[in-house]
This record gives C-alpha cells, structure tokens and sequence, in this order.
C-alpha cells in the first residue's frame, strides 16, 4: 500500500542532481549501498517520498539527505537544491588535545 505521491528513487536522484546520470543513479541503487530511512535499497524502482532520509557513501564521506520535495523535471542546480536538505555529518578536521586554533581557512586546510 502506497501512501502519499512518490517518485523512482533513480528519477529522484537524476532530477535533484544528486547523481551525474540516470545510469549512474540506477547503478547506485542496485550497488545496495543507498538506504531510504534506513532500509537498504535493492531496486532503481523504489519509490522516495517528502520526508524520506537518504544515505550512502560517496568516497570516504557519508552523504545524507532529508527529501523535501519532489520534482517534475531536472532543472538547474540552484532550482533542483530546493528538493533536498544536506544533512551530512561535517568531517572533523585533526586537532591537538593541548592547543585551540582558529579553523584554517578552507584553501590552506586543502593544501
């Protein structure tokens, strides 16, 4: 039983350019590392609603997301970033247990 409007989970990743392609979207969810509220994701064809979490790995770093929206097509980013909440956790830079500095700026933490 479905409950509420939903949309392909691969769809919902192309549009929201969260994925490059359709087909890499596709071979994420068949991969069976992306989770919808926890559940592990087997199918291209699972359906993603307002509300669902997202999660998966992309490299060393975890990415999560809150669904806020679903949209009708693939627009531009700055449209397609409304359909979606980061709510990955921030990488923890190293540190020394004795001394407080002031975060390096991004360009210097990089190099």
């Amino acid at each position: 039983m479905v409950y509420g409007a939903g949309l392909r989970i691969d769809k919902y990743l192309w549009y929201a350019r969260l994925a490059p392609s359709r087909a890499h979207a596709q071979d994420l969810c068949e991969s069976r590392r992306l989770r919808i509220d926890g559940r592990v994701v087997e199918r291209a064809s699972a359906q993603v609603r307002a509300g669902s979490v997202l999660s998966w790995a992309r490299g060393p770093e975890i990415i999560v997301v809150r669904v806020e929206g679903l949209p009708e097509r693939r627009g531009p980013y700055v449209e397609a970033r409304q359909y979606y909440t980061d709510l990955s956790p921030q990488p923890e830079g190293p540190c020394d247990a004795g001394t407080s500095h002031a975060p390096l700026p991004e360009a210097l933490a990089l190099a």
